[in-house]
Formats: structure tokens, C-alpha cells, sequence
């Protein structure tokens, strides 16, 4: 069955391993063939893999697009999950599923895996943020109090003293 893939003006795709960039208009792109596609919003550029997740993502995108060097990737994707695991196991369950699809050869459906860890873990990092912030305002607050009750008593004494 063919795939028909409509193309926003400049968008960018990956067929097999080849990346094609639409022109200027639109354009309906068939490919009458089974070859991994991944189109623009779902690529990950290496200078982007800045996290561990993203990193992962990367590794399998990889293994997706080109088997060239895949045992290779696969060497990469198994380090990356041993450490994800041991650094946040609550990405165990997930872990294990999309590690299932790559054993199948199923690269895609782990790549839609990949991206839900991804934002897991955006939803992980802002979180402990906002926690971190509100420790600083706590204790911004402590000593903003305490500055304001030793001015409060300097003044007292100055008070008490020309008195």
C-alpha cells in the first residue's frame, strides 16, 4: 500500500536514509514502497540529543533510518538505557516495552516511545525547577524576615538610646 505524505513549502523529510527538502510549494510525495520515513517534526538533529532521553531517541532514530552499523547502535541504545534506568527508574516499565519493539525490528513504534520519555522527562526537569525555585523564594523570604526583624531591633535600640 502506497504512503501519501503531504509537504508543507521547505519541509524536510527522511526517506530510507536519504533527507529530502520540499521547494517552495506544497506537494503530495508518494512512496509506493516499505522504506522508514520520518518526516521533519520528528527528527532529532544530533546537536539537539542534549539530554538523556533525547539521546536515546537519537540512537534509535538512527537505527530506524540506516541498519548501517545497527549492531553498533544497538551497543549505544543498551548503555543508554542501563544508565537511564539506574538514574530514574520510574522510566523502567516504558524502558522495557520500547526495548521489546526494537528487539522486533519495530523502530517506529519505539520512536513514538522515545518521544513520550522525552516529554516524561521535560515534565520531570520542570518540575523539579519549579522545586528548586521555591526553595530559593523560601529562603528569600528567611532572609528578607530576619533582615527586616534586625533592622526592627536596631532601630529599637537607637530609639531606646537617644530616649
Amino acid at each position: 500500500m502506497a504512503l501519501k505524505i503531504k509537504l508543507k513549502p521547505h519541509e524536510r523529510l527522511i526517506v530510507g536514509g536519504a533527507v529530502l527538502a520540499n521547494g517552495d510549494t506544497k506537494c503530495d510525495l508518494i512512496i509506493e514502497n516499505e522504506v522508514p520515513v520520518l518526516r521533519d517534526k520528528d527528527i532529532l538533529r544530533e546537536k539537539d540529543a542534549d539530554t538523556p532521553c533525547k539521546r536515546i531517541y537519537f540512537v534509535v532514530q538512527l537505527m530506524y533510518i540506516d541498519d548501517k552499523n545497527r549492531v553498533e547502535r544497538h551497543n549505544i541504545y543498551w548503555s543508554l538505557v542501563k544508565d537511564l534506568v539506574e538514574a530514574a527508574p520510574s522510566t523502567a516499565e516504558t524502558l522495557a516495552e520500547m526495548s521489546s519493539l526494537i528487539i522486533e525490528g519495530k523502530y517506529y513504534p519505539a520512536l513514538k516511545l522515545a518521544r513520550k520519555l522525552i516529554e516524561y522527562e521535560e515534565e520531570v526537569t520542570e518540575y523539579v525547577r519549579r522545586a528548586q525555585c521555591l526553595q530559593e523564594d523560601r529562603e528569600d523570604d528567611h532572609l528578607g524576615a530576619r533582615a527586616r526583624s534586625v533592622g526592627t531591633n536596631e532601630r529599637r535600640h537607637a530609639v531606646e538610646g537617644v530616649s
